[in-house]
């Protein structure tokens, strides 16, 4: 049995006969419940200090500091996250009507009302925020009103709830205050453990007495200067060089030596005398460790450095990977990645990444894993420190970036094939025949509809893949610009017997960069399509065209590389959303004295767009209060990132865990976000669990039909849409097994347990003209073929993992799936730059793009959080919390797209405006009173202005 220590607290130990809590619902508060008018006097009672309604307001606006522990500590989300214990609780606005003086002046309050006991008051649970042995101080403003005489006593008291061993109640300090004042209360608290729970609660007045608070702070004094950060170059790592042997080090499930050299002499350190060795390794998992615990701290980025090499079992390279293991004060246990690489046998490597605690773990270890079982892992050092912050990129400055011109030397081919020259032993000629006219997408970037010439590369005697034209371009090609490519390509008739792949390439020095491709099954031209940044400067880069087998010839025409001008495209997408996110609305006021409401002033404020935008989250992100700040005020919509997946709710089979699935669904429905369901299988062979690939085919569909019954009867009517069957057309595990009815199958069960929720497929690659598996084309024959099998499809998912987005390429494979009717989102959307002006830019393209585009109805991003997505230089947030530009560039955007008119009333007693579709607040000021409405724009005809009454007399 483990018991709990204080190590320090003020005050004296609180009553021990406490009642179990009651959850309230909160309700909106009658008029006779409300804090009375406070007389503006200063009253010295009590242990705390009495202050005026001033006092009270600096202390209130001081208390949003990122360090306070305390969630909704203002309660301007009414009582989210807090609970009333045992007795009734609801929170005044101040945008309540008639609030009174001091909900004016000062902001919301909660009034904890029906209290039967002095212990009664308003709790709540700080578990997850909490760090041992670490002072914090409490600081709370408070107030009593009802039936009261002279003053009344507030306590605030630290619960502490340890399975086996009761409960434990500290009084953290008190205050007296009188009606009608603020008092603030102060204290300071300390655990040398965390138990499994601990609540914050304050209580005290006697019983009839309501219990006002205005705001909760509680922090730890030192915060702001973090131990564990107080030097950014202090290693957080005892013993990191072995020097004192294999002090605070152990083996993980297998054994540890501190050696001086190892192989006869061949493998020496690389800095320092020793280096430490596990070995006796049976698994992959087992390696070298050492507890943290207590030396980190949450919501601080840290970055761990390792020199590793590998030695042993004939293995020459193995992935090695750091990698943190948490155990939660609920017992979860958690593995989080910090960096992976390819470790060798001749040399030291250093393996280097970061990571992040949303929450309190109980038990903290870091260790080094990977290699196959039998090879030794060897660790010269080891380094954890607080992360050095990196400072934001600079916005990239390009002169004459030169929008639209082809960087291209003799595209038209009238100096033959001057400037080309064949990649490999093929050959280059000039032929004729090709189109006189631009690519399609080529005509939507420039706007223009120049002729081509009408002549093409002829290309011949191939017999390699990667055989084609080619052009340098290395000094033409300008950083952080992004360029699209477009061209006409034809197989040469009877060359080939099958699809044929045909893609432009560029070598930009080592490295092979897509530029775009096309699959060709005829012996028509075809559009090719795509785009790229180069973002560091190269020696070298190359472009040439490829893709189909040897011995095949192919034609190339109308070769164009140019920069895009996304400002102007920005432009016309802002004319395409106003006719299609917008529309007229007429407000017609009726009721009370209509005929003096003429010249009276409106007011018209949209308080939420309705265009669907929704983010990713994992369990992990919801204990860090930060996070869900920043979630719920910029998100409608959610998806998980893994929690409703097949490997993670049953890992094992027969052992389901919906535990992780059920917070997030908790979370979301007290903030009133949809979700989308992700997913209810994953078609691709590598992420399918390996005891469903162990079972024969009667096994596998019994474990498909309880996979689809548990989740969607568990979750029926939760989640508005589910990927059914992910990444379908680059994966064919399940049909491959159970047979091509299987997926329309799918599809019907789910619309049988769950009829209201939309169906959707989900694929990547889909808008970028990449990857020949995923092209528009082959979608809708993918989703026609569902359809005619008798599939419920809903909608359709196109994931978005997306670099150097152009707005023509992405609104091209838009408009070819809008043919199906069907409702398009964007499922996963991140965008990738080191430069986060750049990647401002891109995310900027994306949205913009989805949103003035008429069959997109949703867009959710992969995630938001540094470190907690899955492609790097994605974030919108830095690890520790500040938004960077790619996240300003968000804001921005949803600020512009919420609409605001002011102006008179008509002598038709009307008032006028377009606007986008969404929630509004109208305002009417200049009757005996100031009179507050809502109202809805909904989506509809757009030349079809929509007319709203409203109605004053029941103000």
């Amino acid at each position: 049995m483990r018991r709990i220590s204080v190590c320090c607290f003020t005050g004296q130990a609180a009553n021990t006969n406490r009642r179990k809590k009651k959850q309230i619902q909160e309700s909106k508060p009658s008029t006779e419940n409300r804090m009375e008018q406070p007389q503006m006097t200063n009253n010295g009672n009590g242990a705390g200090n009495s202050e005026t309604v001033g006092d009270s307001m600096g202390n209130s606006n001081s208390s949003n500091s990122k360090t306070n522990i305390i969630v909704n500590h203002d309660f301007s989300q009414g009582l989210q996250s807090w609970h009333p214990n045992s007795c009734e609780g609801f929170v005044v606005s101040s945008d309540s009507d008639n609030p009174g003086l001091l909900a004016r002046l000062v902001g919301g309050y909660a009034v904890v009302s029906n209290r039967k006991e002095s212990w009664q008051g308003l709790e709540q649970d700080i578990t997850a925020r909490v760090s041992p042995c670490v002072t914090y101080s409490v600081s709370a403003i408070v107030g009593v009103s009802g039936h009261i005489q002279g003053s009344a006593e507030v306590i605030a008291t630290v619960k502490l709830e340890q399975q086996g061993s009761g409960t434990q109640y500290l009084r953290v300090g008190k205050t007296s205050t009188s009606k009608g004042k603020w008092n603030k209360l102060e204290g300071t608290f300390s655990l040398s453990t965390i138990p499994d729970r601990v609540f914050f609660y304050l209580e005290g007045p006697s019983p009839g007495v309501n219990l006002l608070i205005k705001s909760v702070v509680i922090c730890n004094p030192d915060c702001s200067k973090p131990k564990s950060a107080a030097k950014d170059d202090e290693n957080l790592i005892v013993n990191p060089n072995f020097e004192d042997g294999s002090n605070n080090w152990s083996g993980r499930g297998c054994k540890i030596a501190v050696q001086n050299s190892a192989a006869d002499g061949k493998i020496v350190p690389q800095s320092g005398k020793v280096f430490a060795v596990a070995t006796g390794r049976t698994q992959n998992w087992h390696g070298i460790q050492q507890e943290i615990t207590g030396r980190v701290q949450r919501k601080l980025a840290y970055e761990v450095t390792a020199v590793v090499r590998i030695y042993g079992n004939n293995v020459t390279s193995a992935d090695v990977r750091a990698t943190l293991w948490v155990k939660n004060p609920d017992n979860r246990e958690q593995y989080i990645g910090i960096a992976n690489l390819q470790a060798k046998d001749s040399e030291w490597v250093q393996l280097q990444g970061k990571f992040l605690l949303n929450g309190s773990p109980n038990k903290i270890v870091v260790y080094l894993e990977g290699p196959p079982p039998g090879t030794d892992l060897l660790v010269n050092s080891f380094t954890l420190k607080h992360a050095t912050k990196v400072p934001p990129s600079p916005l990239p400055i390009i002169e004459n970036p030169a929008f639209g011109v082809n960087i291209l030397q003799n595209s038209n081919l009238s100096d033959a094939t001057n400037g080309w020259f064949p990649l490999g032993n093929c050959s280059l000629n000039v032929a004729t025949g090709s189109p006189h006219v631009l690519p399609p997408m080529a005509r939507e970037s420039l706007g223009v509809h120049e002729s081509l010439s009408g002549r093409c590369i002829a290309v011949t005697k191939r017999t390699q893949t990667w055989m084609g034209p080619a052009q340098m371009i290395t000094d033409k090609v300008k950083l952080f610009l992004t360029y699209q490519i477009s061209a006409w390509v034809k197989i040469v008739p009877g060359a080939a017997s099958g699809p044929q792949n045909v893609n432009v390439a560029l070598g930009v020095d080592n490295n092979w960069v897509n530029g775009g491709q096309v699959e060709i099954n005829d012996d028509r031209w075809h559009e090719i399509g795509g785009s790229f940044r180069i973002e560091k400067q190269p020696s070298k880069v190359m472009v040439y065209i490829q893709g189909p087998a040897g011995g095949v010839d192919f034609m190339v025409a109308g070769l164009q590389i140019f920069a895009v001008d996304r400002v102007a495209r920005f432009k016309h997408l802002r004319r395409h959303a106003d006719k299609i996110r917008k529309r007229d609305v007429t407000l017609k006021f009726t009721g009370g004295d209509s005929s003096s409401l003429h010249g009276t002033f409106v007011k018209v404020r949209q308080t939420q767009n309705s265009f669907p935008l929704g983010t990713c989250i994992s369990r992990t992100n919801i204990d860090n209060e930060d996070f869900v700040d920043f979630f719920v005020k910029n998100f409608n919509w959610a998806v998980f990132g893994n929690e409703l997946k097949w490997y993670w709710t049953e890992s094992q089979q027969g052992n389901l865990n919906y535990k992780d699935a059920d917070d997030l669904v908790e979370l979301c429905r007290a903030h009133n976000i949809d979700m989308r369901g992700h997913c209810i299988f994953w078609d691709v062979d590598g992420t399918v669990q390996p005891w469903i690939k162990s079972l024969n085919k009667d096994d596998l569909m019994k474990a498909v039909q309880n996979r689809i019954t548990d989740l969607l009867t568990r979750y029926k009517g939760k989640f508005k849409h589910y990927d059914v069957n992910n990444e379908m057309l680059h994966g064919s595990f399940y049909q491959d097994r159970l047979g091509k009815d299987i997926r329309p199958y799918m599809f019907k069960t789910a619309n049988q347990l769950d009829p209201f929720a939309a169906l959707f497929v989900n694929d990547y690659h889909v808008e970028d003209g990449c990857d020949t598996r995923s092209t528009p084309e082959r979608y809708i024959e993918q989703v026609l073929d569902l359809q005619e099998r008798g599939a419920a499809v809903g909608g359709i998912g196109i994931q978005g993992h997306i670099d150097s987005p152009v707005g023509p390429v992405v609104c091209s494979a838009l408009d070819g799936l809008g043919i199906l009717g069907l409702p398009i989102w964007f499922t996963e959307l991140d965008v990738s730059s080191t430069n986060e002006y750049i990647r401002a830019e891109d995310l900027e393209v994306m949205l913009r793009e989805a949103f003035a585009h008429p069959s997109v109805e949703g867009v959710m991003l992969w995630g938001f959080w540094e470190l907690f997505m899955s492609r790097e230089n994605s974030h919108l947030v830095e690890a520790e919390g500040e938004v960077n530009e790619a996240g300003r560039r968000l804001l921005a955007l949803k600020k512009e797209w919420l609409s605001h008119a002011s102006g008179e009333i008509d002598e038709s007693g009307e008032f006028g405006f377009r606007g986008f579709h969404g929630s509004y607040r109208v305002e009417v000021v200049g009757l005996s009173k100031k009179v507050t409405k809502t109202f809805v724009v909904e989506k509809g005809d757009g030349d079809t202005p929509l007319v709203l009454n409203i109605d004053l007399s029941s103000s």
